[in-house]
């Protein structure tokens, strides 16, 4: 069973109960980088606890440099 979440406002299939590690290992960001879901921080710590429900959005940011 598979489920559909936005990642990085792009629609992903992923499998159903698929956690935040597992949508990061179909984007491969280069660090660093920042997750929220549903606007919400995740701390790297919850990456692979935390479980994604469909149409979740999920945000990958990386900082921005310079001026």
């Amino acid at each position: 069973m598979t489920m559909q979440i936005l990642l990085n406002n792009q629609a992903t299939e992923l499998p159903a109960n698929a956690t935040v590690a597992q949508a990061l290992a179909q984007l491969r960001p280069q660090p660093p980088f920042a997750v929220a879901v549903n606007t919400e921080f995740v701390p790297k710590a919850r990456y692979e606890s935390q479980v994604l429900q469909a149409n979740d959005k999920v945000e990958v940011i990386s900082p921005v440099t310079g001026g």
